[in-house]
């Protein structure tokens, strides 16, 4: 499923309806409500709560990114950063300390979709703007959501593998299916989309596991379960992030599986593009952190000046921003990730993956 990165990147910078910073002297892009031009933004905290570290994601460009967004459009305004750790708990805690030191926004990326259902409503009842960020909060409705589509994500990975199994001949056996955290209401949607797709296929499921908190050791572990239950059978896995499928690829080197079946993923870690480079993962999604990240930052921003977001879509009642991602394979790694910009070829082909990245021209 080759496609161009022009065409991914264009379709997602279509997709970003802006923010109206009116008193930001204007910000990317048009929408939003109305007001002048000039002047600048009303300073003020903003919270941004992300859910773990199991995903680098977080840590290494959610969160630095959005940050710096915030900076350039609102100079005068304070970032309160958290990370919870996979604890709900602990995130409930975060919030509260959020709340008590006078944030005006508060962006969420909940640990346990169903438990941040009170978060929000606390912080909504105390008169702060919520923005929920790549997980979805179902049961009660933020001001705004900003994520990639999940759903998407999982029929986009899981017809590729489809594909690529139709066109192998191979109908012998039947897919797993390494799903996200059963807390995760994104997760859900990625499953979702992910098990249409197999099922309206010729390739039956032979078992499907929801990895609690996303752990790849987890994932590794039921992975490992199924080969000595099923396996040759096993002719490909769905694993709904990279972290899982680096979890399912290491349980089928430790039995000795070869050749390794394909292996979906998403978030285009560098350790998933080494190993598609390095053809042990089939498949993984790219979608470029910074658009999300900048989204939810001019969204924060807007909400802090009185702006309303122009949203494009409607999710769990909440006006939303979703944009469409990638499939990147190893037909396609280069163009889109190398010629796009997302990593260097420094950062990837290492050591063993040099050789890799030569066959590909990537240099």
């Amino acid at each position: 499923m080759k496609k161009s990165t022009r065409g991914a990147l264009g379709l997602s910078a279509a997709l970003v309806l802006a923010v109206s910073m009116s008193a930001c002297g204007g910000g990317e892009g048009g929408g939003g409500g109305g007001g002048s031009a000039s002047g600048s933004a009303n300073a003020g905290k903003i919270a941004f709560l992300m859910p773990d570290r199991a995903s680098t994601r977080y840590e290494q460009q959610d969160s630095p990114l959005f940050k710096a967004k915030v900076k350039e459009l609102c100079p005068d305004c304070e970032v309160l950063y958290q990370n919870a750790d996979g604890d709900a708990n602990k995130q409930q805690q975060q919030a509260n300390a959020m709340i008590t030191q006078g944030v005006k926004v508060l962006v969420l990326d909940a640990v346990d979709s169903t438990a941040a259902a009170s978060l929000v409503s606390t912080a909504k009842g105390q008169g702060i703007r919520v923005v929920t960020y790549d997980r979805p909060v179902p049961d009660t409705p933020a001001d705004f959501y900003v994520s990639f589509d999940n759903k998407k994500i999982g029929t986009l990975i899981a017809e590729d593998l489809v594909k690529h199994l139709d066109s192998t001949g191979d109908k012998t056996g039947g897919v797993l299916m390494v799903n996200g955290s059963p807390t995760d209401r994104a997760a859900q949607l990625i499953k979702e989309g992910a098990t249409e797709a197999v099922k309206a296929s010729q390739h039956p499921v032979l078992a499907s596991f929801d990895t609690p908190e996303w752990q790849p050791a987890k994932a590794q572990d039921w992975v490992a379960g199924q080969i000595t239950q099923f396996g040759d059978k096993i002719t490909g896995i769905v694993a709904a992030n990279d972290g899982t499928a680096g979890g399912s690829i290491a349980a089928l080197k430790a039995a000795g599986v070869t050749p390794i079946p394909p292996v979906t993923g998403n978030d285009a870690e560098i350790a998933a593009i080494q190993r598609i480079i390095g053809d042990s993962q089939y498949n993984t999604i790219s979608k470029p952190i910074k658009i999300v990240a900048e989204k939810a930052a001019e969204v924060s921003v807007g909400l802090l000046n009185n702006q309303t977001p122009s949203p494009d879509a409607t999710l769990f009642d909440t006006p939303s921003a979703l944009f469409v991602p990638t499939v990147v394979t190893r037909d396609n790694v280069k163009e889109v990730i190398f010629d796009g910009g997302i990593y260097k070829p420094s950062e990837v082909c290492t050591g063993e993956y040099a050789k890799g990245c030569a066959e590909l021209d990537i240099k």
